[in-house]
């Protein structure tokens, strides 16, 4: 912004300069030639009026001699001639005359100018007193050096005051752009971050034009009540997931006391009460991992998205061995990926959950990675069942689900935390049969990352599963 609106300064001044400056300077210029072009014509005429007494009257000679003497004082030269051409009086060396404009002044009744490089030449005739006729000519040749130098120093003075005036508005323009977006760029700062999830920034309201003022105002007005609304929504997940939670346990525990001493009829029921109750307990557990991928507000950092799948693929491969199912990686591109830390082994233990449920023994998974301009490319595929277009549309729903003992959220979760990332999810049919789903990340390069503070995800993330161990529950769709 502060370049455009310098530039867009700096051609409205140089535009006003170039209609007045030029147009002034020309003219003054102008004038000045026309001055001196005037003069020297006077002068040539004075000098023909002091020749017309030697030539017509035979006095004045002295007067004429002392004339040519003062004009070649000045750097003149000069010739007078007779009404034959021959010269009677002048300096040394005479001016260079052509026969022609000779012949033509003595036809003439008025001096004629005649332009020359770095001079001015003017050819009068000398009029007798009656002016009647001509009784002989006078050449003159005046150099311009003194003219062009006034010119000259003329353009130097429109070109430093256009110079001074150009540069005085370019620092009045840079102090003004600096002023109007300044408190922008602030803003768009503050934008990023409560974006990316801090939720405390506030954008400076102190400066800059009333217009940025009220806006960083609203924008931090914003930013508060949405600070409070998440606050709130958060504390309401801990409190329904404490709520339900604890009666849910307790339901189980007399559940099982009951079972212990009940014949085999009422063991059974009790059973499927408790499996139901097991099913109701995953159900709670998955909604609010929706509603948390749904209000996320984890700042992003920059993850090396090869290191956390072959983690991944590790945690997992137990739990694939044991159900006879091939769990490997493909092509694995060094890429890194800017989202909220341990959100990408989030996506991808659901997914490899989903997939294990849905295999049957002698299928396989494949994960890989790659860059794609600025996204990363994850794909996790598998030679299982797949999905028909129907089913595909409605996946990411919630509570879509093909699986009599799933709960339907998996995919939902995966698809609301690639959102919240600036990303994506998307399902295709795998080469030979079964389920690829996509996940276009936003890219980050290192230099980037560091740059705006943010800290590598450690490959498998804190506190995460360890090998053989798949996150409990496990969201199975």
């Amino acid at each position: 912004m502060t370049r455009r609106i310098v530039l867009a300064v700096l051609a409205l001044i140089a535009a006003v300069l170039g209609s007045v400056a030029l147009p002034l300077g020309i003219l003054t210029a102008g004038q000045d030639q026309r001055a001196f072009t005037d003069e020297t014509v006077a002068t040539t005429t004075t000098l023909a009026n002091v020749a017309e007494e030697r030539l017509d009257d035979g006095t004045g000679e002295r007067a004429l001699h002392r004339l040519v003497g003062r004009l070649a004082g000045e750097d003149m030269k000069v010739s007078v001639y007779d009404r034959t051409g021959r010269k009677i009086a002048g300096t040394t060396p005479p001016p260079a005359v052509p026969p022609a404009r000779l012949a033509t002044a003595r036809r003439a009744t008025a001096p004629a100018v005649y332009p020359l490089d770095d001079a001015v030449q003017v050819v009068a005739p000398v009029r007798n007193d009656d002016d009647t006729a001509n009784v002989g000519t006078v050449a003159l040749i005046r150099p311009s050096a003194q003219v062009d130098h006034q010119v000259a120093v003329l353009w130097g003075l429109i070109a430093l005051v256009s110079t001074a005036g150009l540069l005085t508005a370019a620092l009045v323009a840079i102090g003004l752009a600096r002023w109007v977006s300044s408190p922008l760029g602030h803003l768009e700062d503050a934008a990023q971050l409560l974006g990316d999830g801090d939720l405390r920034t506030r954008a400076p309201a102190d400066t800059g034009p009333s217009e940025v003022r009220r806006l960083a105002h609203n924008f931090n007005l914003m930013a508060a009540r949405l600070e409070a609304l998440v606050h709130s929504h958060q504390a309401t997940m801990a409190d329904v997931s404490h709520q339900l939670r604890t009666p849910l346990a307790a339901l189980r525990l007399r559940l099982e006391l009951l079972g212990q001493d009940s014949d085999d009829f009422v063991a059974a029921e009790v059973a499927g009460a408790q499996e139901e109750i097991r099913r109701l307990s995953r159900l709670v557990n998955g909604l609010l991992a929706v509603a948390r991928a749904e209000n996320l507000t984890t700042a992003p950092v920059l993850v090396a998205v090869d290191a956390v799948i072959g983690n991944r693929v590790a945690a997992w491969r137990p739990a694939a061995d044991e159900q006879g199912i091939a769990l490997s990686t493909g092509a694995l591109e060094h890429v890194h990926a800017r989202l909220g830390d341990g959100q990408l082994e989030q996506v991808l233990d659901n997914l490899l959950a989903n997939a294990l449920d849905a295999l049957e023994p002698g299928g396989s998974i494949t994960l890989s990675a790659r860059l794609a301009g600025d996204r990363v490319l994850i794909a996790v595929a598998d030679n299982g069942p797949g999905m028909s277009d129907e089913q595909k549309r409605t996946a990411f729903r919630r509570f879509a689900t093909n699986s009599p003992d799933g709960t339907g959220l998996g995919l939902a979760i995966v698809d609301r935390l690639a959102v919240s990332s600036g990303g994506s999810a998307a399902l295709s049919d795998t080469p030979g049969g079964g389920l690829t789903v996509t996940i276009e990340l936003p890219a980050a390069r290192p230099d980037r990352g560091s740059r705006r503070g943010a800290s590598a995800s450690r490959a498998g993330g804190q506190g995460r599963p360890g090998p053989g161990q798949p996150p409990d529950p496990p969201t199975i769709t």
